[in-house]
């Protein structure tokens, strides 16, 4: 299949009466939304859309995980328009950009963001022809009416929509990575990127039409946009979260089965089962326990889900598999849900291949590996030190056409038949890919987001005193994985002539907050050092930004030794 619209319409084939939706209304009432009821409405919608002219328009899509939004976004893909969608946690200048630099003509839109719409359309500045509520409202053509007016259409005879050829090879996405504004680049993928990686993922995993799959990662992020096609491949049914404190709640009023997200997720989970444990005294059996299965597991004998029944209804009783992406997941966390009897896979991709390059399959894992390349992708080691560790390079139908405007970073990352994904790794004799670290400096989270130092570096620009600053990540003492947005500045101690080191701090810990203020939560400085030194740099003047952060994680081990000695000190 070489694009969305030939796996929909596989999929309604084959699964038209299962759910491909199941919505809550308020008041324990539920609507199930069949495949076949589906497709009708992207039909409609569709049709709409173009018999107002939007065909190749650049359609944005912004606001939380919803049926409507990906109602959308599927009438955008299956009509040929292009879909541009957005974080809904961009700050107003960014959402601006975004639509200026996209250059769409067609937004669709959160209540949330109502008021970032029509700002950005009252400056003028943006190509926005018309937009579209995702919620039901009296005074604005909205998504419900879209549909209906497209019924009509149809009813009418209209078949614009049945009508459209896809080009597979024509961009259909346009996708920004996670450093908004000027710094960010604009990742240009066709259908045939994305369907081939729908395709290859299914072939690589075991996912059920049986299946009931809860939407967590935003449908922004690639990951989260391309693996709700792979469940509708599947003829899974989706439900959406209430919200992160609600997510156990969710999974058993659901049925939850199966879910794709980040580790920092179950590793949260997996810890409130240890702490409840822990409270009820039950720690040592389920070590016990654990230790039990996997010894009969080696034989064969699998009573996981039968041993930690309780531990499972806790959580619907049904989850039986977890693709986890976008960061490295504890080996601990993993291993005890594996005792579960809940399958933890791994992959890796980024959003330039769709995004899927490898994963671990239920019956090849390996710890602390991101799997074996997935059906149709191939992956090499990029000139491999003593150590075969280099950069990981990848080819296949996957690799995106390239980033939308600026050829030259196009060609940085693809040449010679291979895209040069920045990444280290490793590979072992059986093919398992294994990530090392990043090439470049940019910061991965816990929960997957990316932190760009260079984004935050020019905002610190404004502050007088400054005469140089690098960000880094940190680890955090209790969770080397855990990285800290930190600052270290090199400040002009003219400026601050007669100050103490404690006032220099108090200024630039106070400067920094403005700055914060600015920032996305996830992106905000959290840690300052301040110096008069001038840093270590290459022969060009580069910051040799390891050895930096390398000072900084010597300092953090230095500081806290001498607050140990000082309690025992005093003990």
């Amino acid at each position: 299949m070489e694009n969305i619209r030939e796996i929909m319409e596989a999929a309604v084939s084959e699964y038209g009466a299962n759910k491909a939706f199941t919505l809550k209304l308020g008041d324990g009432e539920y609507r199930d939304i069949s495949y076949s009821r589906y497709y009708e409405e992207i039909r409609c919608l569709g049709e709409a859309l173009l018999c107002r002219g939007f065909s190749n328009t650049r359609i944005v899509i912004i606001g939380k995980n919803s049926y409507n939004w990906y109602l959308a976004n599927m009438a955008t893909l299956l009509t040929d328009n292009i879909t541009v969608p957005l974080d809904k946690e961009l700050k107003h200048d960014e959402f601006e950009s975004s639509l200026i630099r996209s250059e769409a003509e067609v937004i669709f839109y959160d209540e949330k963001e109502s008021e970032s719409v029509a700002k950005a359309i009252s400056s003028g500045k943006t190509r926005i022809k018309a937009a579209f509520p995702l919620f039901k409202v009296s005074d604005k053509t909205d998504i419900y009416d879209l549909t209906v007016e497209g019924r009509e259409l149809i009813d009418g005879g209209s078949r614009k929509y049945d009508d459209v050829v896809i080009n597979p090879d024509d961009m259909s996405f346009m996708i920004f990575t996670s450093g908004t504004t000027s710094q960010s680049k604009i990742v240009m993928l066709s259908q045939r990127n994305v369907a081939s990686n729908v395709v290859n993922t299914i072939a690589s995993e075991q996912i059920y039409d049986t299946d009931v799959n809860i939407s967590l990662l935003p449908y922004h992020h690639t990951f989260g946009l391309t693996c709700q096609i792979i469940m509708f491949a599947a003829g899974a049914s989706t439900v959406f979260c209430d919200g992160l404190k609600y997510i156990q709640q969710n999974f058993k009023e659901y049925g939850v089965s199966i879910f794709v997200g980040v580790p920092l997720l179950i590793e949260t989970m997996y810890s409130r089962i240890l702490k409840k444990a822990e409270k009820e005294g039950l720690s040592g059996r389920l070590k016990t326990m654990g230790k039990v299965v996997r010894v009969l597991g080696k034989a064969h004998i699998d009573i996981r889900r039968t041993v930690f029944k309780g531990v499972l209804e806790a959580f619907g009783g049904k989850l039986r598999m977890v693709i986890l992406g976008a960061a490295a997941a504890d080996p601990e966390c993993i291993k005890g849900w594996n005792d579960f009897g809940v399958i933890c896979l791994q992959g890796y991709g980024l959003t330039e291949t769709s995004p899927v390059l490898s994963a671990e399959r239920p019956a090849y894992r390996r710890p602390g590996s991101v799997g074996i390349p997935i059906e149709g992708v191939g992956m090499d080691i990029y000139e491999p030190d003593e150590n075969g560790i280099g950069e990981i390079i990848a080819r296949g139908e996957n690799i995106m056409l390239g980033y939308y405007g600026n050829e030259e970073a196009t060609n940085e990352c693809i040449y010679d038949g291979w895209f040069h994904t920045g990444d280290l790794g490793y590979k072992d004799k059986d093919g398992y890919f294994y990530i090392t670290g990043r090439k470049k400096n940019v910061i991965v989270l816990m929960n997957g987001k990316n932190v760009f130092p260079e984004e935050i570096e020019q905002e610190l620009n404004v502050l007088p005193y400054k005469e140089e600053a690098i960000i880094v990540g940190i680890p955090n003492a209790e969770d080397e994985r855990d990285l800290v947005v930190t600052l270290k500045l090199v400040y002009n101690p003219e400026e601050f002539e007669g100050k103490t080191p404690e006032e220099i701090n108090a200024i630039v810990k106070a400067d920094v907050e403005k700055i914060n203020d600015k920032l996305p939560p996830y992106k905000r400085i959290k840690r300052v050092y301040t110096t008069d030194e001038p840093m270590e740099k290459t022969s060009t003047q580069k910051v040799k930004r390891f050895v930096e952060t390398q000072k900084i994680i010597d300092e953090e081990k230095a500081e806290k030794l001498r607050r140990e000695e000082a309690k025992s000190e005093e003990a």
